[in-house]
C-alpha cells in the first residue's frame, strides 16, 4: 500500500511583487531611453557642427581663390596706386587695363550703369573702369545698395523667403578677371595683318589645346592683349576677325609692335563674370521642406552659369579695404565705396582721362576684403537649449552670442529670411589681399 502524501501548495509571485518589478523595470528602461535619447542628440548637434564647419571654411576658401583673381589680365596684372610719369605724362596702370575702342562693350550679368552717378558713356576710346572687375551690393531686409545688383534675366533670383529667392539681407559680389588659360595665341599659323599702324584682321588657326572657334559670330566683342597693354573692339568674320567700321568701333586697334607674348580672346566666353549670392532652397526641394540658404556662384564661362556650392549659408557681408590718395587704409561698405563715402573721399590718382570725381572711382582702390558668411545646421534641432542656439555675428555689430529671437534690434532674424531658430550657427571669415587690385 502507497504511503500517502498530503496536498502542498504552490508559491509564486504575488501580484505586488509583479507590480513592483515592473516599476523597476520601467524605471530602468526609461533611464537607458533617456541615456540613448541625450546620446542621440548630442551625435546629431555635433554632426552638424562637423559638417558646418566643413562647408563653411569651404564657402570662404572659395570666395578668396576668385577674390585673388578679380581684374587679373592676361599677363599685364598690375597693383597700387596709378601714378603718373612725370616724363611722358602717361600712368602705368593705364597701360594695363584695357583700351576699350568699341562703343557699345558689353558683359554678361552687367548691371554697371552709364550716366548719372556715374560718368556718361563714353564717344571716345576709353580705358576700362575698375568698377567692372569688382562691384559690390549689400542688402537689408527689403534692398540692397546700391540699387542694381544683377537681376533674375542674369540668373540671379529677387529677395524673397521662399525656396528660389535670393536671401534677404545677404550680399552680392561680382567680379570679372581675364582667364589666362583660353584665347588663341598668335604666332606660327595665326597672324595679324596691318597697314600704315592699324590692324586689318586677325587670322586665327586653333592649335592643339585651344579652343574651338566655332560659335564665334558677326559683330562679337573680342580682345587682343600682351604683357604690356590690351584693346577690346567689334570684330566680323572667322577665322579672319576684321575690326568693324566706325558703325561699331571708336576707332580701328593698333598694330603694336614690338608684342610681348599676344594673345587673341573671346570676350564672351575668357573674360569671366563671377556673381556671389545665397539663394533660398529646401532639403526637399519643396516649399514645405526645411528651408536654409545655398551658397550660389555664377560663371560666365560655364555651364549651367550658376551652381550651387555648399548649403546651409545664411549671411553673407563684404568690408572693403581701400588705400585712399593719401595712402590711408579706410574699410568701408560697399554703398560707401561706390558713393566715395557720400562724395567726401577724394579719388586715387588714375589713368590720364579719368576725373577726380567719377563715380566708383575707390573700385580702383581696393586693396583688401574681408568676407564674412554665417552658416547654419540645414536641419532644425528641436532638443536644442537656448544657449546652443545663441550666435554671434559681427558685421551686425553682435560680439557675444545672442539668441535667433533677439536678432530683429540689431539685425536680421533667421525668421525673417524663412529659416527656423532652433539649428546651430556659427560665423567664418578671413580677409583676402588683393593682386590685381587697381587695373
Amino acid at each position: 500500500m502507497s504511503a500517502f502524501r498530503p496536498f502542498q501548495r504552490s508559491r509564486g509571485v504575488t501580484l505586488v511583487e509583479l507590480m513592483v518589478a515592473m516599476v523597476l523595470g520601467l524605471i530602468v528602461a526609461g533611464g537607458i531611453v533617456t541615456v540613448f535619447m541625450s546620446t542621440s542628440s548630442s551625435n546629431r548637434a555635433q554632426t552638424q557642427l562637423a559638417r558646418l564647419q566643413e562647408e563653411g571654411r569651404y564657402a570662404v576658401t572659395r570666395i578668396a581663390e576668385d577674390l585673388k583673381m578679380a581684374g587679373a589680365q592676361y599677363c599685364s596684372s598690375t597693383g597700387g596706386l596709378a601714378q603718373v610719369a612725370a616724363a611722358s605724362g602717361l600712368a602705368m596702370d593705364a597701360l594695363r587695363t584695357p583700351r576699350v575702342l568699341a562703343k557699345d562693350l558689353t558683359f554678361p550679368q552687367n548691371t554697371t550703369p552709364w550716366g548719372a552717378p556715374y560718368p556718361v558713356k563714353p564717344t571716345a576710346p576709353y580705358n576700362l573702369p575698375s568698377f567692372f572687375y569688382m562691384r559690390g551690393f549689400e542688402c537689408t531686409k527689403t534692398a540692397c545698395t546700391p540699387s542694381s545688383p544683377p537681376v533674375a534675366t542674369d540668373g540671379v533670383p529677387v529677395m524673397g523667403d521662399q525656396v528660389g529667392n535670393r536671401v534677404k539681407g545677404a550680399a552680392v559680389l561680382q567680379l570679372r578677371y581675364i582667364d589666362a588659360g583660353r584665347g588663341w595665341v598668335i604666332g606660327g599659323a595665326s597672324t595679324i595683318v596691318s597697314a600704315n599702324g592699324l590692324i586689318s584682321s586677325i587670322h586665327i588657326v586653333p592649335k592643339t589645346g585651344e579652343p574651338s572657334l566655332a560659335g564665334v559670330v558677326d559683330n562679337e566683342m573680342m580682345m587682343l592683349a600682351d604683357c604690356s597693354t590690351a584693346q577690346i573692339f567689334q570684330t566680323t568674320g572667322n577665322p579672319d576677325f576684321v575690326p568693324v567700321d566706325t558703325a561699331g568701333n571708336f576707332s580701328a586697334p593698333r598694330a603694336l609692335v614690338p608684342q610681348s607674348a599676344p594673345r587673341f580672346f573671346r570676350l564672351k566666353t575668357d573674360f569671366r563674370t563671377i556673381t556671389y549670392f545665397l539663394q533660398v532652397v529646401s532639403d526637399d526641394g519643396t516649399a514645405t521642406g526645411a528651408k536654409t540658404g545655398a551658397l550660389m556662384r555664377c560663371d560666365s564661362g560655364q555651364t549651367p552659369v550658376c551652381q550651387e556650392l555648399v548649403r546651409g549659408a545664411e549671411r553673407l557681408d563684404f568690408t572693403y579695404g581701400i588705400e585712399d590718395s593719401g595712402g590711408l587704409m579706410r574699410y568701408l561698405s560697399a554703398t560707401q565705396v561706390d558713393s566715395r563715402a557720400g562724395n567726401t573721399i577724394p579719388c586715387p590718382a588714375g589713368p590720364p582721362d579719368s576725373t577726380t570725381s567719377d563715380q566708383g572711382c575707390l573700385w580702383r582702390a581696393l586693396k583688401t576684403v574681408e568676407v564674412n558668411i554665417l552658416m547654419d545646421g540645414q536641419q532644425p534641432l528641436y532638443t536644442l537649449q537656448a544657449p546652443e542656439m545663441a550666435y554671434a555675428y559681427t558685421p551686425e555689430g553682435v560680439t557675444t552670442p545672442q539668441a535667433p529671437t533677439a536678432r530683429g534690434a540689431t539685425g536680421i532674424a533667421p525668421s525673417d529670411q524663412g529659416f527656423a531658430d532652433q539649428m546651430l550657427r556659427r560665423q567664418f571669415g578671413t580677409v583676402v589681399m588683393m593682386r590685381n587690385y587697381n587695373p
